[in-house]
């Protein structure tokens, strides 16, 4: 042997007896096996207590108690979740008051108006930035920026502004709008701007003015709900990864500085990726003491179904 060092040997190890051990996982965990025609309650309790499915059912029991008992059901979401097609999912939740308040970014009013519109969205990106067409839908522009003014120039939030007009309109997808459905249902659905960020922001109709005014109006709404998540209340972050999460922390920053009491709530991001902001601006750090925080990875047409049809199974 060229080495002088000797590996070392096992001889002499202590152990111990198996089943005196604690361990993570039992079998009393495992999922059970659903059979055809079983109700989806049932599926829902025959997945495993262990990792994320037990995180799932965790979440879903806590929105049920939160809603029983009148605390708050925040939903902030990204455009992405309205272009996967979830309206009709979502605007069966907020009928069914799994929600008490919605935030949006600036990207949402234009998908979900586009939509409400003309029963498509999402252009591609990737065909129209070279000839200079991207984001330059002239309804888009025009008649968004328009509600954006005339909200301001009414004193109301970004989000009231978009649904009022949407839900006064005659475009023949309309029932399908999520800013259009708050506004009938009375649920206050806040949107928060970044400037330039949206395709709408290049047109002629475009007010900073209006824009700042109506998303900082919208930016004090949304800490009026946020207020509301003590106790037992839930806020969900689904696939935005820097301006909701960020706008949240501000918000539970300033509902503490006023000195009002904001804990016992829970939180949750769904995405398809872990990012940095949403796992620490909303699972770790508003929390409190007596909070709790819940990560999940997937795709969001097939997340937040599943996270509804927990919600309404028995």
């Amino acid at each position: 042997m060229a080495y002088k060092l000797k590996p070392l040997s096992p001889e002499g190890l202590r152990t111990y007896p198996l089943r005196s051990r604690k361990s993570i996982v039992g079998v009393a965990e495992f999922a059970k096996v659903t059979r055809p025609g079983d109700p989806f309650s049932r599926f829902i309790r025959n997945l495993p207590d262990i990792l994320a499915a037990k995180d799932l059912k965790e979440l879903a029991a806590r929105m049920k108690t939160a809603r029983t008992r009148g605390k708050a059901l925040i939903w902030a979401m990204g455009a992405h979740v309205i272009k996967v097609g979830l309206a009709p999912v979502l605007i069966d939740l907020m009928k069914k008051r799994w929600m008490t308040g919605m935030a949006f970014n600036g990207a949402g009013i234009v998908h979900d108006f586009e939509l409400a519109y003309g029963g498509e969205t999402s252009e591609d990106v990737e065909v129209q930035i070279r000839t200079g067409k991207f984001g330059m839908a002239k309804e888009t522009g025009d008649l968004l920026n328009e509600a954006i003014r005339q909200g301001a120039a009414g004193g109301l939030g970004l989000g009231e502004a978009v649904g009022r007009m949407i839900a006064a309109s005659d475009f023949p997808y309309k029932k399908l709008s999520l800013l259009g459905a708050a506004y009938r249902l009375n649920i206050p659905l806040t949107v928060h701007v970044a400037l330039g960020t949206d395709t709408i922001h290049m047109h002629p109709r475009a007010s900073g003015e209006a824009l700042g005014k109506t998303s900082l109006r919208d930016f004090f709404l949304l800490s009026a709900l946020v207020q509301k998540l003590d106790g037992g209340g839930v806020f969900l972050n689904i696939g935005s990864a820097v301006i909701l999460p960020e706008v949240f922390l501000k918000a539970v920053s300033l509902v503490r500085n006023k000195g009002k009491r904001l804990d016992g709530f829970s939180t949750a991001v769904f995405d398809f990726i872990h990012h940095y902001r949403p796992s620490q601006n909303v699972v770790v750090r508003p929390i409190g003491k007596k909070g709790k925080g819940y990560y999940f990875i997937g795709h969001h047409e097939i997340m937040i179904p599943l996270l509804a049809a927990a919600l309404k199974a028995e």
